[in-house]
């Protein structure tokens, strides 16, 4: 065997695994930071812990052009910032309305790093590049959105139910 023909069958070895357990990978990854995180955020079901409201109205900062902006709304951006920390990696865990969760995290993820402008290179280039591959790619076959993709397709091909 000729170490070309090695290289280009070792290549083909790595190249067979199923894109589907790529993106299952790929939705784990990305929901599991956030999940933990936002899981600091709240005392009880509904109930915000009060240091979120600290940091958003006292200590968080936005980094535009050179200048630290304090939050405007930290009421209601910790609100948000809670919410959005639970529900997105919730519906990525779960594959439903991936593209749409993907864009979710990478917003929340825009802003993260306005605020903690340090943390590129470590944390929000490696989640804005997952949630890109998710919003391009979807949740992949082993999601909700492909179940109810195939359902909808059935019942649109039978025309049973509206």
């Amino acid at each position: 065997m000729t170490p070309p023909s090695m290289i280009a069958r070792s290549e083909q070895f790595i190249a067979s695994v199923p894109t589907g357990l790529v993106l299952l990978a790929l939705r784990f990854a990305l929901a599991v930071p956030f999940l933990r995180s936002g899981l600091t955020k709240w005392e009880a079901p509904f109930v915000i812990a009060p240091s979120q409201f600290y940091l958003f109205s006292q200590e968080f900062r936005l980094h535009i052009f050179g200048n630290a902006f304090p939050y405007p709304f930290p009421t209601l951006a910790s609100y948000l910032a809670a919410t959005g920390e639970i529900v997105f990696p919730i519906l990525l865990l779960l594959g439903l309305g991936t593209r749409f969760a993907a864009l979710g995290v990478l917003v929340m993820t825009a802003v993260i790093q306005l605020t903690v402008p340090e943390g590129w290179a470590n944390f929000h280039l490696p989640w804005a590049a997952m949630a890109l591959a998710l919003m391009a790619y979807g949740g992949g076959p082993f999601c909700v959105d492909r179940l109810l993709i195939r359902r909808n397709q059935q019942l649109g091909l039978n025309g049973t139910h509206r």
